[in-house]
This record gives C-alpha cells, sequence and structure tokens, in this order.
C-alpha cells in the first residue's frame, strides 16, 4: 500500500472533505505516470483479469457455491496463466488478510464478499471482481453475472450501473478532472433513482494494488485532480437500488446494504490517454460500452 493519511479500503477511516482537500496538491505529486513499457505490461495484466471473467462466466448458474468460483479462478489465475491472485491474504491497514483469491458480491452484498459454501440461487445477481498480477503489474476488474432469470429491477440495477461505469470512463481525457468522472456516475445513478455508495472508491492502480488517486463515483465537475496522460486508475461505481448507507459484517470484509436492497457494481481499469483514454481490462468477449445518449449537466 503506498502512504496515505486514510485507508482507501476502510469504513473505519475514510477521507475527511476538508483534508481531502487541503492535500488535493501534495497527492497530484505522488501520483504516478506510467512510462511506456509499464503501460504495456499492464495491458497484459488487464486482459488476463479479464480473461479470468471470460473463463468463470458459464461457471456462475444455480447450485454453484461461492467457494467454488473461488477455486476455480484461482487455479486458472495460478496455472493457467501463470499469474498471481491480488486479494488472496491482501490486508490494507485495519484489515485481516482477505482469504480469498476472489470476491463475490451477491444481492445485497455491496462489495468485498468473502467466497464460502453460499449456493447461488435462480434469480441472484452477483459480482465477481478480479486482480491478477503479471510481472509485477496489476490488472482489477469486475463484471455483473446473472444467475437464472433475474427480476426485471435486478437487470435494470445491473444496465444501470455498467452505464453508470461508462458514463465515468468517457469523461476520462488529459485535461479533465476526477470530479468529472464522480459527477457523471453520480448523475446518470440519481436520474434513475439509485444511490451512489460513498464509502468506497476507485483507485490509481500499477505495481500496487492501490495508489493514488483516490477515484470518487461523485461529486462537481472541474474539482479535484487534473487528469495526465499516462494516469492508471481504477473507476467502479457501486449503485445501491435503495438508500446508499451500507455496513460492513463480521467478517471484517463483507459489505452489505443497512436497508438490505440490492447493489451492483462494474469496474475497469483506464489509463488516460491522448486524446482520451483506454480500457486496459478487456479481452476478446469483454462487452463493449453502450450508446448512451448526451446528459444536460448541472
Amino acid at each position: 500500500m503506498p502512504d496515505l493519511d486514510y485507508n482507501p479500503l476502510s469504513l473505519k477511516n475514510p477521507p475527511p472533505p476538508a483534508a481531502a482537500a487541503r492535500c488535493a496538491r501534495q497527492r497530484s505529486m505522488s501520483v504516478s505516470i506510467k512510462t511506456p513499457d509499464e503501460i504495456a505490461k499492464m495491458r497484459v495484466a488487464g486482459r488476463l483479469a479479464a480473461e479470468v471473467l471470460d473463463f468463470i462466466a458459464p461457471h456462475v448458474r444455480p447450485g454453484t457455491t461461492t467457494g467454488e468460483l473461488d477455486r476455480l479462478c484461482h487455479d486458472y489465475i495460478a496455472r493457467v496463466q501463470q499469474a498471481i491472485p491480488a486479494p488472496l491474504n491482501y490486508a490494507p491497514p485495519g484489515y485481516r488478510p482477505f482469504p480469498r483469491s476472489i470476491c463475490t458480491s451477491v444481492n445485497h452484498v455491496v462489495c468485498h464478499g468473502v467466497p464460502g459454501d453460499k449456493k447461488l440461487r435462480a434469480g441472484d445477481i452477483v459480482n465477481v471482481d478480479i486482480t491478477v498480477i503479471k510481472d509485477g503489474y496489476h490488472g482489477d476488474t469486475s463484471r455483473m453475472f446473472y444467475v437464472g432469470d433475474p427480476s426485471i429491477q435486478a437487470r435494470r440495477l445491473c444496465e444501470v450501473t455498467f452505464e453508470c461505469l461508462w458514463r465515468g470512463i468517457e469523461v476520462v481525457r488529459p485535461g479533465a478532472h476526477l470530479g468529472d468522472i464522480g459527477h457523471a456516475i453520480q448523475q446518470h445513478a440519481e436520474a434513475h433513482g439509485y444511490s451512489v455508495v460513498r464509502e468506497f472508491c476507485g483507485h490509481g492502480i500499477g505495481r500496487k494494488f492501490h495508489e493514488e488517486p483516490q477515484v470518487l463515483h461523485y461529486g462537481r465537475p472541474g474539482v479535484g485532480l487534473r487528469l495526465e496522460p499516462g494516469m492508471t486508475f481504477t473507476i467502479e461505481p457501486m449503485i445501491n437500488a435503495g438508500k446508499p448507507d451500507i455496513r460492513q459484517l463480521a467478517d471484517g470484509w463483507t459489505v452489505v446494504t443497512k436497508d438490505h436492497s440490492l447493489s451492483a457494481q462494474w469496474e475497469h481499469t483506464v489509463l488516460v490517454a491522448e486524446p482520451g483514454y483506454e480500457v486496459l481490462t478487456v479481452s476478446n468477449s469483454t462487452e463493449p460500452g453502450p450508446s448512451l445518449p448526451n446528459e444536460a449537466h448541472d
């Protein structure tokens, strides 16, 4: 982990807004600008992470346990890809080591669901979050999967969350600000009656799993770090069907909605490039971004 004044994964110590504003200039100096060689390695790691999601897709079906999904992904990453599953034994400040190789977040689980004996049921929605390390660099991505035929409400939440991800991605370009990303996501989610989880955010990524900057999924346009070519970070909005409030379970990792409403998340690792962006976590089977109409901005 980088030396941050708060833990980007922690509910216990989120970034105080005033402190974040005071430190914006200093933090911009700590954001890693990747070299062409580093970017090439991140493309490989990103593609591998996406290919794990391709591999696991047919196994996400009723009766399969989340622990079985974890075992299959671990073996594929370690044996086929000759890579490392980054979540396994990952322990940021304030956390016990994560005990599995992937995160599986089902229905009202917002993020960091720990795979185990839970069997998937028809109608469930599940986020599978994959991070691999290859040649020292990380690729981080997640997708929503349907288990059988979900409800119309669950399907719509997943669709809008996917659109939120791409609303955020499409404003990435040199000279844009981090607040532009958060604003685009928040505006789209709230226009559909959903809420944005505040306590978790995207993050810089490269040699380290979590680097600067922190990429909030809400905010105001024109505010925050100014983006430069060579920056790499994740965009990973967590969108709730109900209220944005969340709580952490006793395992120290799993985060759920307080009101038990459904939650969805999609994630890509993105490079700031001339003249715009490049999504690094893509495979031949990765779903392209949706065709989105323009939205009026505040």
